[in-house]
């Protein structure tokens, strides 16, 4: 009895969760802004920036979450459930810098109204994932296990749209456009843009899990 008393338990998990979940929305805002304001270089520049630094961030928070469960005995949800949540989240955050430097490098004059779109939709879906990761210390309560799952469900259906805006996007791209090189950085573009949507919700189907188990 006495050593269960000594053992750590619990830890800051959800809390790290939602500290994670901000710079993921983040991340998602600089993002959408960089694009939407893509003519103007400065705030191009400044919004990559950002994006950067919400990763660096979201990277820190995973280091200490993996950190905290090795030294954490009794968790508040399964320890492969933190493991697998927390890096499906940085995830994210990875795909979005990941976007951000393809613009750059790829040295992208000109964006497509599908990228914009597919863009929104990502950002759309981050948003609805830090919602949902929010709620998860208060599953237990019915109403806030429903609204979870809720969310998980509209997640899904911004994945699904972003699978129809991709489809249609690739249609027309190797349908129109001319120039190779250009064919081959949207389409590197557009693909990313749609694997951020595919991850948020990998991450609501592990927060339906835990969900489901816990409520």
């Amino acid at each position: 009895m006495l050593l269960a008393k000594l053992l750590p338990r619990e830890g800051n998990f959800f809390e790290l969760f939602d500290q994670h979940a901000a710079c993921i929305a983040r991340a998602a805002r600089s993002f959408i802004a960089l694009i939407q304001q893509y003519d103007d270089l400065a705030a191009r520049e400044r919004h990559a920036a950002e994006v950067d630094d919400a990763e660096h961030a979201a990277d820190r928070i995973t280091a200490e979450v993996n950190r905290l469960l090795h030294k954490t005995f009794i968790t508040p949800i399964g320890r492969e459930q933190i493991h697998g949540l927390i890096n499906a989240m940085d995830d994210i955050c990875d795909l979005l810098q990941d976007a951000t430097e393809t613009l750059s490098l790829y040295d992208v004059r000109v964006l497509s109204e599908e990228v914009l779109r597919l863009g929104e939709i990502s950002a759309r879906c981050c948003e609805r994932v830090q919602h949902a990761v929010t709620l998860l210390a208060r599953i237990r309560h019915a109403e806030v296990a429903e609204a979870a799952i809720k969310t998980c469900e509209e997640i899904d259906r911004l994945e699904s749209d972003a699978d129809r805006v991709l489809r249609t996007a690739m249609s027309k791209l190797f349908r129109e456009e001319a120039d190779v090189r250009e064919l081959i950085k949207l389409k590197a573009i557009y693909e990313q843009l749609e694997a951020i949507s595919d991850r948020c919700e990998d991450v609501a189907n592990m927060i339906e899990g835990v969900v489901l188990e816990n409520s």
